[in-house]
């Protein structure tokens, strides 16, 4: 599969991509804004990995990872939507904030970051990989990862690439609009983190 990984230079985006190369089944290309970040930060990662503009970097692969930090997601989602057409797009991102003697906070829009990128592209928009932190990623985490989505094969592609990323299952955790809770459990997970100073990841019991 070739796979576009979008803000690819970011954090999550990185490490992404690094666990995709180690792995070795998919071809990726690191989208950037800067194309040349992108170029340099490919040829840190391996053989398999280019680097281009995020609008080249989405034209012929069977699927997208919108790994841009929140803020920059729904910029990003309108400036490659042409480029993009219908590949599919999954969605990683929570907007989360933080909030002085609470910890972090979910986003209170009514809409998931998820939902509001599709009302922008054409593409099916998937959600999944909120509660797979970018620190665990350089091993398969020993944790499940959850997808969501309304249309069954984006939805089947995205769960094909979660399922390469963590030791534990992809699962498919039902339409779109699941997004709002997936991504309201980053908030969870990155609270847990702060107070047990650990790397919290997910399993889901009695599916398998």
């Amino acid at each position: 599969m070739k796979v576009a990984i979008l803000g690819g230079t970011g954090s999550f985006g990185r490490a992404l991509s690094a666990r995709l190369a180690i792995v070795g089944e998919d071809e990726i290309v690191i989208g950037s804004r800067d194309e040349e970040r992108a170029a340099t930060t490919a040829a840190e990662l391996g053989a398999r990995v280019t680097g281009a503009a995020n609008e080249e970097a989405v034209r012929g692969v069977d699927l997208a990872v919108l790994a841009v930090n929140a803020d920059a997601a729904l910029d990003t989602a309108r400036a490659v939507a042409g480029a993009l057409g219908t590949t599919p797009l999954l969605s990683v991102a929570s907007a989360i904030s933080f909030e002085k003697g609470r910890g972090m906070l979910p986003d209170p829009d009514v809409l998931s970051l998820a939902e509001r990128v599709q009302q922008i592209v054409d593409a099916p928009v998937t959600a999944g990989l909120h509660s797979v932190a970018a620190s665990n990623l350089e091993d398969a985490p020993d944790e499940d990862a959850l997808v969501c989505g309304d249309d069954e094969t984006a939805k089947t592609i995205a769960l094909e690439l979660a399922g390469r990323v963590v030791g534990g299952y992809a699962l498919d955790a039902g339409p779109l609009a699941s997004a709002r809770a997936l991504e309201g459990l980053t908030a969870v997970i990155v609270n847990l983190n702060r107070r047990y100073k650990a790397h919290a990841g997910v399993r889901v019991t009695g599916v398998r």
